[in-house]
């Protein structure tokens, strides 16, 4: 049975590259294989290290050939750029990730499993849906403001929108324009309200989630899509770390020593950091009803600043706090903010 020392790989929809190393300082075996090929080759040799991007593909693909006895790392794509030599093709790309896998600085992702997997698809389809929902609103409302039918901004104002329309002398072809839309709006509102259910369904089902959603400001969605997102938090080596992941941290500026703090870098996980900050501003409208540490805490950052930045701080402090009792297992201390 052929042994390699490392293996990296380049993914692809039925075309992949890979980089074997026989040994250290070795020669190199490159090789492009097809989907079936992929598996047949990783059958027939011994197990070793394999690399690979974490892009579209990468957690099935970690899993197949975690099954079949190899140890495999997923490392962020732009952690492997640096690794790639001149020129740019799948063999390069390839090299680097064999390259990247040994160094001991790299960050690796963790393989997510099937389930987790399914629960972010879940999400994702979801978060399309509010998308499409306010683009037929949008455009509802922009064909009808040009017949002098006007209602007030919000989603809930759609009925009245609608009864105003009916009432109104539009044109046949105009009035059919608006049913079929008022009909898409029930249909997007039906799939997201179903795609619901079954995202707090899973939260149920998972003993971390729930745990999660006893923190101030967390919900079923942030609590589902977190332990969906991070199946180790002991990834990260603090809850900073967690924090930066996600983009709550500050920019730094430093040079010659002089450390100059900007806003907020807005790197990582787009949708987790959303939905912690809206977490945030609804925790901070009542506030001033809770008693403990953590009222007093933010009764003073309220004090110095303004509504928005508030929000982004105490986001950041609820994401050290999920870091926490993900990695301990630790209920969320009610005393801290509690009921006055």
């Amino acid at each position: 049975m052929k042994q390699f020392s490392r293996i990296g790989v380049d993914l692809g929809k039925n075309v992949f590259h890979i980089h074997a190393l026989e040994s250290e300082g070795g020669r190199a075996l490159t090789r492009k294989l097809s989907r079936t090929g992929m598996r047949k080759f990783f059958t027939a040799i011994a197990p070793c290290l394999v690399g690979m991007e974490a892009c579209g593909s990468a957690h099935y693909w970690a899993r197949e050939l975690r099954a079949l006895g190899h140890q495999v790392r997923l490392m962020p794509p732009s952690y492997v750029k640096a690794y790639v030599k001149r020129g740019k093709n799948d063999a390069v790309d390839a090299a680097a990730a064999c390259e990247a896998v040994s160094r001991p600085s790299m960050r690796f992702v963790a393989i997510k499993s099937e389930a987790q997997q399914a629960t972010l698809m879940a999400h994702k389809g979801r978060d399309l849906l509010v998308k499409q929902r306010t683009m037929t609103v949008n455009s509802l409302r922009g064909c009808l403001a040009e017949f002098g039918v006007v209602v007030a901004k919000g989603m809930h104002r759609v009925e009245e929108l609608a009864q105003k329309a009916a009432e109104a002398k539009l044109p046949e072809m105009a009035m059919m324009t608006a049913q079929v839309l008022l009909e898409q709006l029930a249909r997007l509102d039906a799939a997201m309200a179903e795609l619901t259910r079954q995202i707090v369904r899973a939260k149920s089902d998972n003993a971390m989630a729930r745990l999660l959603t006893e923190i101030p400001g967390v919900g079923a969605l942030f609590a589902s899509r977190v332990t969906a997102s991070v199946p180790d938090a002991r990834a990260f080596k603090s809850g900073r770390d967690f924090s930066a992941w996600l983009g709550l941290t500050p920019r730094q500026d430093t040079t010659g020593g002089k450390i100059k703090l900007g806003a907020i870098t807005k790197k990582g996980n787009r949708a987790l950091r959303r939905l912690l900050v809206l977490g945030a501003t609804s925790l901070l409208r009542m506030a001033h009803k809770r008693k403990g540490a953590l009222a007093d805490w933010l009764s003073a950052l309220r004090a110095r600043k303004r509504g928005k930045v508030a929000a982004v701080a105490l986001a950041n402090k609820l994401a050290r706090i999920v870091w926490a009792m993900m990695t301990t297992g630790e209920a969320f201390r009610a005393e801290v903010f509690a009921r006055t």
